[in-house]
């Protein structure tokens, strides 16, 4: 059985980047869009991707920004991937991808199942099923049957219904306030959910 990958989103801090490092978690999110809770500047995102494991992708949440803007931010590797977070274009996804040469994810608000089938087929390498922007809340998956395409699962997952989403089969789950104590990250939450997703596909392989 193929595993489910895991993105711990909304890193921040230091001891968030020395959390990922011992859990190991697949891929690890910076906000790099002004105005959220968790957003870190682009000597911020420098500094914390030089403290990351190499082997951890760090992938950039941009929401609206200007295309040339994440371009570099992939051209100069202070991330290897690229999450779309607002209105971006089918146009914009592809100049991205073609200027950069690295993988693009666009998140998808889904409320009903025409959010869904409108970004089927996308350029994007993956689209990021999501309940809104940070939200922390989680959507109707019954819309996603019968998705064959990989795809991301966020928002309002927690290790409380972790295992009803990987019953989808997403490619992968995006965590961040589901792995947070008061605001922050949490060291024994992400261990608890790396460990819940990784234990579930061992016991069913």
């Amino acid at each position: 059985m193929k595993r489910t990958k895991i993105k711990i989103c909304g890193l921040f801090r230091s001891a968030d980047i020395e959390y990922a490092n011992e859990v190991q978690p697949d891929y690890a999110g910076f906000i790099l869009t002004p105005g959220f809770r968790r957003s870190i500047s682009r000597e911020q995102a420098l500094q914390l991707r030089r403290k990351l494991n190499r082997e951890i992708p760090a992938v950039g949440v941009f929401v609206d920004a200007p295309c040339e803007e994440v371009v570099d931010y992939l051209k100069k590797g202070i991330i290897q991937m690229a999450q779309l977070h607002g209105r971006e274009t089918e146009k914009e996804i592809l100049y991205i991808k073609a200027a950069a040469g690295k993988p693009v994810l666009k998140a998808v608000k889904v409320q009903d199942r025409k959010d869904v089938e409108a970004w089927l087929g996308s350029a994007a390498d993956y689209l990021v099923f999501d309940g809104g922007t940070g939200s922390g809340r989680t959507f109707d998956w019954r819309l996603l049957e019968g998705i064959s395409e990989d795809y991301f699962l966020a928002g309002g997952l927690n290790p409380g219904n972790l295992k009803e989403a990987l019953a989808l089969r997403p490619y992968a789950v995006d965590l961040s306030s589901g792995v947070e104590t008061e605001g922050v990250k949490d060291r024994a939450k992400m261990q608890a959910v790396v460990e819940l997703v990784r234990n579930h596909f061992r016991l069913n392989e």
